[in-house]
């Protein structure tokens, strides 16, 4: 938590984390900083360890994670972030607090690509 009550939220994706280990443990952080701190503005940070690939250095899920996943999941519940694969970046938007109670991630008719649901 930083000095301006915003709340700092930091993950590492570690090498052997798969996509859906990811999206849960970072969407749990999620969950906690705003059960805790409601309301309060948030800053998430994510690194991620190996996974590299030709998707923007990265593999196939780490990239969509980055992108996909992020982008339509977690952007819309936090102020700014700052991924690998984006450097830092402001929501345009105000940030949402409604964070959905459970993250479901179901299989999707695409090659290589998950659908991400969050249920209120």
């Amino acid at each position: 938590m930083g000095f301006d009550n915003t709340v700092a939220i930091y993950h590492v994706v570690a090498p052997e984390d798969t996509f859906e280990q990811a999206a849960q443990a970072v969407f749990g952080l999620l969950r906690d900083a705003e059960a805790r701190f409601p309301g309060w503005p948030r800053a998430f940070y994510v690194d991620v360890a190996g996974h590299e690939g030709d998707a923007g250095g990265f593999d196939a899920d780490f990239y969509e994670f980055q992108q996909d996943f992020w982008f339509a999941t977690v952007a819309p519940f936090v102020q700014v972030f700052e991924l690998p694969l984006t450097g830092p970046l402001a929501n345009p938007e105000p940030q949402r607090n409604d964070v959905p109670d459970r993250l479901t991630i179901g299989e999707d008719t695409r090659p290589h690509a998950g659908q991400v649901i969050g249920d209120h």
